[in-house]
């Protein structure tokens, strides 16, 4: 009967410790859960508040790499620094520079300040300063200027040059001269209208047409300036 008792007590006892053991180990596993989702959370936490950081840091090398792209050339550099050296102020002048014709300009009377602010808005003029120590801007435009567009005119000068003229090329009013022409091949290529439309004249009105007439007549370049045109595309 002891024996029995014993075993009964025992069996109750070890009930108690297995609900025991189930409930510390229950307590356990939800404390470890607690402590690593607490660990996770505040890794999360660090990353969220590293990323600004980061695009911080990042938005600043863009800009570094931006500013290094579009610093002025040691040249452009001399010329501005020369103006914040002095206080003095500058005739301004503008010469724009088209694909047939140019025309210049006075801008005005501006003081240094007034020339660096009007380069910094200006990023395609190219700057600098005369002997004189008037400010010259050139401005290159992939135009025809007014001059041309009104009275330009392709034609052959008395050299046999393709020259650009403002009028007809009897005018000889020669705006500007291209290269050398084989007259011969052209005679020999071309149908007599033609020459006869580029001795006359042939009229442009647009940078289109300009180019067109270049590339047709480039053909026809003598072999000296042909090997000139061609070093100067390579």
């Amino acid at each position: 009967m002891n024996i029995f008792r014993i075993k009964k007590q025992l069996r109750r006892r070890w009930r108690k410790w297995r609900r025991a053991i189930w409930t510390i180990g229950g307590c356990g596993l939800v404390t470890l859960m607690t402590w690593l989702g607490l660990l996770l959370s505040n890794q999360m936490e660090q990353l969220m508040t590293k990323e600004p950081i980061a695009l911080e840091t990042l938005g600043i090398l863009q800009e570094a790499a931006v500013g290094t792209g579009q610093e002025a050339e040691p040249e452009a550099a001399n010329w501005i620094k020369q103006l914040e050296r002095s206080d003095q102020p500058r005739i301004v002048r503008l010469n724009k520079i088209y694909a047939c014709g140019q025309e210049s300009s006075v801008l005005g009377t501006m003081t240094p300040n007034e020339v660096i602010r009007l380069s910094h808005e200006n990023p395609d003029w190219q700057g600098t300063i005369g002997a004189e120590g008037d400010v010259w801007f050139e401005q290159r435009i992939n135009e025809l200027s007014e001059t041309c567009k009104r009275n330009g005119y392709f034609g052959i000068d008395q050299q046999g040059n393709l020259s650009l003229f403002e009028g007809p090329p009897d005018k000889e009013k020669v705006l500007k001269t291209f290269f050398q022409l084989d007259v011969e091949t052209m005679e020999s290529s071309l149908p007599p209208d033609v020459l006869l439309h580029l001795h006359q004249g042939i009229r442009i009105q647009d940078v289109e047409e300009y180019n067109s007439v270049l590339s047709t007549f480039s053909e026809f370049a003598a072999l000296p300036a042909r090997k000139v045109m061609q070093q100067s595309d390579e």
